[in-house]
């Protein structure tokens, strides 16, 4: 690789890996119920959000870039009723994780200017911009993670002192 090529790519790498090692902190503490629970009426649970940025990085990145095969089935990452246990959600994350980092390590300068297309990134042009996405979608799930563990551990704490008093 090229020194342009070179520092997107080790800098891409370091990026992503550093979210997805606040994803597994974030979500270590938290029972295999608490990362299903909707602390909402609305919105989605941590569950559903690590099936959703599973499922996106191995389509954009796996099924388009690195041609791993990836059929991603979009709405059950959203809907799915299977409550698989935090190890396996987090095993199969992590999978991806390095699927993703292998990939950005193949990127040649002319890889990353390369044209993309897929649904849903119509409009990316190239794969610099697909990488950029994907990391940039990956740290706004973060934050909404961030939010609903903090929710589930009030809820929690209420729960405790509730039963406390009148236990």
């Amino acid at each position: 690789m090229t020194d342009l090529a070179f520092n997107i790519g080790s800098n891409f790498s370091r990026y992503y890996q550093s979210l997805a090692d606040k994803i597994h902190t974030l979500v270590a503490p938290l029972s295999d119920d608490q990362i299903w629970t909707r602390p909402y009426p609305y919105g989605n649970s941590i569950g559903h959000l690590l099936l959703h940025l599973t499922g996106n990085l191995n389509y954009y990145i796996g099924a388009q870039i690195a041609n791993t095969g990836y059929i991603r089935n979009r709405d059950l990452e959203f809907t799915s009723q299977e409550r698989k246990p935090k190890e396996t959600l987090l095993h199969a994350f992590a999978e991806t994780m390095v699927m993703v980092q292998d990939t950005i390590a193949k990127q040649s300068s002319a890889d990353w200017s390369a044209a993309y297309e897929a649904k849903g990134m119509e409009d990316a042009g190239n794969r610099f911009t697909v990488f950029l996405r994907c990391v940039a979608h990956l740290d706004h799930h973060l934050g909404q993670m961030i939010y609903l563990s903090r929710e589930i551990e009030r809820q929690t704490d209420q729960q405790r002192a509730a039963s406390q008093a009148n236990g």
